[in-house]
């Protein structure tokens, strides 16, 4: 790929990439654009976030929401089926499901993984904290281990309802991803999959 041309990345995600109660300029895609346009890479960054989304649904709706012309996709997805205590072996299945769709397809995957709450308890958090590294591994993505990573459970850095990030908390976000998405992007620039 050239280097003029425009990487394109789509994120695909929940509440949480789409931008739940923010402006749209204020939502991850839109910051993420700018952040790597800031440094001078130029890339197009999809919005395939749609709120409540589980696993399941992002697979569900995975052909559609990942145009062909796609070269990278950050998979947000998981925060939903903590938050409803489904099954992490449910959660594995349906994020390896994408993981291997997009593989096949030779699409550049960033993980961007979640954390289970503590009052989920001690092995539904074991087994739902394992998810992401161990699918990184297998399918040879890049991993962002937590996408809240000094956001969550910081009330200056969400909505009022303790879950959403605010505006300041997306920049967050983007800062912490960031060094990663650039790894993605140069991975899509050397026809590299995974």
């Amino acid at each position: 790929m050239a280097q003029s041309q425009p990487v394109r990345i789509v994120a695909l995600g929940d509440s949480l990439t789409a931008g739940l109660g923010l402006p749209t300029e204020a939502a991850f895609p839109a910051r993420l654009r700018a952040a790597l346009q800031a440094k001078g890479i130029a890339a197009e960054v999809g919005d395939a976030g749609v709120s409540g989304d589980t696993a399941a649904n992002g697979l569900a709706r995975l052909d559609w929401a990942v145009p062909d012309a796609t070269g990278g996709v950050i998979v947000a997805l998981g925060a939903n089926d903590m938050l409803r205590g489904i099954d992490p072996a449910v959660t594995r299945q349906a994020l390896d499901g994408i993981l291997r769709r997009l593989g096949e397809r030779r699409v550049s995957v960033l993980l961007a993984g979640m954390r289970a709450a503590p009052n989920l308890g001690r092995d539904f958090g074991k087994r739902f904290d394992a998810i992401y590294p161990e699918l990184a591994v297998m399918h040879g993505a890049l991993l962002y281990p937590f996408l809240l990573e000094g956001i969550a459970a910081n009330a200056k850095l969400n909505q009022r309802d303790g879950i959403h990030p605010t505006a300041a908390g997306v920049e967050r976000m983007v800062v912490g991803i960031l060094p990663k998405v650039e790894e993605l992007v140069a991975r899509v620039r050397q026809g590299r999959p995974q």
